[in-house]
């Protein structure tokens, strides 16, 4: 599933091709993603502009001059393309990926200036809704999340106490969006073996010098992969139709048995599954 970096890709290639736009009409090929669409939705984005484009934790959040946003999640398969009167634009450096098929394109979108942005979702996991903007506050998904993981509210002294008391192992407490946003399995994995943490390790035991030097592996690992693009693991594709590229720096992520890249560490890389999925790890260098 996309994580923070995969989604942050995507917004990046939207904001040229929808930002400033009005929508000038909206086709809706099915009657749900993984729920069903709000009442009236094509109606209500049809002659819309989209102000701005944010993105929150994994949420795509187009903000219109209707004074509602569209909040959208990519699930495990969604992707979004764009074309620039009939030809396909390719804004980012990737390697590509092969093309999504026509029967999957749930939603598409025509903007002024010739723009089509179509979202493509084969398995259909992702979902898109309407809510006013001004609610945002309350909503019942985004009113619940934590910092953003590279933003200037994450920090060790942060970590520390949201992590405080709690018994649950180090990497299921990072996967808690409450917690923290937008991480996912890969770059938790990630995270705990660059500030060499177990991912066992009770949360608990974390604050102090390891929720420090944790919280500024989390940063690094984020940021990185934003720069170079996501990960891109199996369907997901940036809005050029294409993949990223950071899964050529995993350290540990499905290395299975590849040599630990810790500078003087003669361990190996292991997994485990822990609450369902598989965690990749060192166990000599990560306590």
């Amino acid at each position: 599933m996309p994580e923070l970096p995969e989604v942050e890709t995507v917004r990046r290639g939207l904001v040229p091709a929808l930002e400033g736009r009005r929508i000038l009409a909206v086709e809706v090929n099915r009657p749900n993603l993984r729920f069903a669409f709000p009442d009236g939705f094509a109606r209500r984005l049809t002659g819309t502009r989209v102000e701005r484009i944010d993105r929150r934790a994994k949420y795509l959040l187009l903000r219109l001059d209707s004074g509602e946003t569209l909040i959208g999640h990519l699930g495990m398969s969604g992707r979004f393309s764009i074309e620039v009167e009939g030809a396909a634009v390719q804004p980012g450096d990737f390697v590509h990926a092969a093309p999504a098929n026509p029967k999957h394109d749930h939603v598409v979108i025509r903007a002024e200036g010739g723009v089509v942005v179509r979202y493509n979702d084969p398995r259909r996991f992702g979902y898109m809704d309407l809510f006013t903007t001004a609610d945002e506050a309350t909503h019942k998904v985004l009113g619940a999340l934590g910092p953003e993981p590279h933003g200037n509210e994450f920090s060790g002294a942060y970590l520390g106490e949201a992590l405080a008391g709690r018994r649950t192992p180090i990497k299921a407490a990072l996967l808690d969006q409450s917690i923290v946003a937008g991480l996912g399995n890969i770059y938790v994995c990630e995270a705990l073996h660059r500030s060499g943490i177990s991912p066992r390790r009770a949360a608990a035991s974390i604050p102090g010098v390891r929720a420090e030097r944790l919280a500024r592996a989390v940063r690094a690992v984020i940021v990185e992969a934003i720069e170079a693009g996501g990960s891109s693991l199996k369907d997901f594709a940036s809005t050029d139709g294409a993949l990223g590229y950071f899964q050529h720096r995993f350290r540990v992520y499905d290395r299975l048995g590849a040599a630990c890249p810790t500078a003087g560490c003669a361990g190996s890389i292991q997994r485990i599954v822990q609450s369902g999925r598989s965690t990749w790890f060192c166990s000599q260098c990560q306590r």
